[in-house]
């Protein structure tokens, strides 16, 4: 099975830039037979210039300290440098992501001996955007493909994606770039290429190259053109993060302290409740529970939220003294004859949308004596009912990078919302040109 490597916008899309200056230090694993690109062999485990500085200040410092894959007088890694280079606003950008995250790759990274180039990863396959998702369908971080999820058992259901759980994706991808890495003996370079495109893949190249007495290193193989690309992304990018200096870069300040710790939330709960409970904007808390994909947590996963350690406590306590009434409740339904999905959610003071989005409906049609789950939470505490305006229609055309997740962010709504508005299948993707409807209140 395979991961994908979804790599996002600001990432170099080709390794035709100009070249740059040369490196001078060495890259990971074996190399079975020497190319001309390649000088030497690369460490099979990180070799830091020092210890692991756990107090630094600064957490682009912390990785760089420990960052010794390089590849001296290599083309495709010059030009995938270049191509980051010229690009004004990416350590901007992939700083501000990593903020959330990135302190918890690392510390997952160095606790299982790895290279810190791994904790990398992440910013070539989806620039740090744990919402990303590729034509390919994959999804999260590490951008995970669906079989891939499943057959390295991670959940991926209505309420909850895996995938992008920032936690539960990171611990998959690790042990599978560590099966892997046993699998091609050591050779870190072979394994990135496997991950991004099918260890099977690689092992054909390596056979076919075998066959006609060629060199089986990885910048030697018959590769794709995105696998070709991929390993010099991030050797290239940890060059840039290893020696801004060099390059000309001044890395933005990245804080070195955790930007979460999981909170028990006592049973299922909405978001939006949460947030408030919290003390944390919407948007942020949905950032750090991006695998939650309802308006409410999932209610057969771990009862718990990631929320900023200032918040963690205030969450605690008043979730403590949530009354049954005020958390998510469920009730079963038998249709009557005669009934509609309107008049269930008039008795129930609830709305047509949520009752399709529950019970996976895609339309209005209801046959009698079939069973609803009706959603019992607090009635109209929905992106429209607190927004005070006569909701209006507004038209959208979905843009090339969208999500539901950007799309709900810019528009002060939410992603039920607008998977209700547009009866959209939850589990297929916004495609550019595609027509949206949004119901926007007069005063937002």
């Amino acid at each position: 099975m395979a991961l994908a490597a979804g790599c996002q916008s600001l990432a170099p899309e080709s390794a035709d830039g100009r070249a740059g200056q040369a490196e001078t230090t060495t890259v990971a694993g074996k190399v079975p037979a020497r190319s001309p690109v390649t000088a030497q062999p690369l460490p099979r485990r990180p070799t830091p210039l020092q210890p692991v500085d756990q107090d630094a200040e600064d957490l682009w410092q912390r990785l760089g300290d420990q960052l010794s894959w390089q590849i001296t007088n290599n083309d495709q890694v010059k030009a995938a440098r270049q191509s980051f280079l010229q690009q004004d606003n990416y350590l901007d950008v992939i700083t501000e992501r990593s903020a959330l995250y990135l302190y918890y790759i690392a510390d997952e990274v160095e606790a299982r001996g790895m290279p810190a180039e791994i904790a990398l990863l992440p910013l070539v396959e989806s620039t740090m955007d744990p919402f990303a998702r590729s034509p390919n369908h994959a999804a999260g971080l590490w951008q995970i493909m669906p079989a891939t999820g499943e057959h390295l058992g991670l959940t991926s259901n209505w309420w909850y994606d895996g995938r992008q759980d920032v936690r539960a994706s990171t611990r998959v991808a690790l042990d599978y770039l560590e099966a892997l890495q046993a699998d091609f003996d050591g050779d870190w370079l072979l394994t990135l290429a496997a991950y991004n495109s099918g260890a099977g893949r690689v092992n054909r190249a390596i056979a076919a190259n075998e066959a006609a007495g060629k060199p089986t290193d990885y910048w030697s193989l018959p590769l794709p053109k995105e696998t070709k690309r991929y390993v010099p992304k991030l050797l290239a990018l940890s060059s840039i993060i290893g020696n801004p200096d060099r390059y000309g870069v001044e890395l933005p300040p990245l804080p070195n302290d955790p930007a979460f710790v999981a909170t028990p939330t006592g049973g299922q709960i909405e978001l939006s409740r949460a947030a408030e409970l919290a003390g944390v904007d919407e948007d942020l808390l949905r950032a750090l529970n991006p695998g939650q994909l309802r308006w409410a947590t999932a209610p057969n996963q771990a009862h718990e939220l990631l929320l900023p350690p200032d918040a963690a406590p205030r969450f605690e306590e008043a979730v403590a003294e949530l009354g049954s009434d005020e958390r998510v409740r469920w009730e079963h339904y038998r249709i009557q004859r005669g009934d509609s999905l309107s008049s269930i959610a008039r008795r129930f003071g609830t709305e047509v949308g949520l009752l399709r989005d529950t019970n996976h409906l895609r339309g209005n049609l209801i046959r009698a004596g079939d069973t609803l789950l009706i959603p019992r939470g607090n009635p109209g505490s929905g992106s429209l009912a607190k927004s005070g305006g006569t909701p209006r229609s507004h038209g959208y055309r979905v843009r090339k990078g969208d999500s539901l997740y950007r799309i709900a962010g810019r528009f002060k709504v939410s992603i039920n919302d607008i998977i209700s508005w547009n009866s959209l299948n939850p589990g297929a993707y916004l495609q550019p040109g595609q027509q949206l409807t949004l119901y926007l209140s007069d005063d937002g």
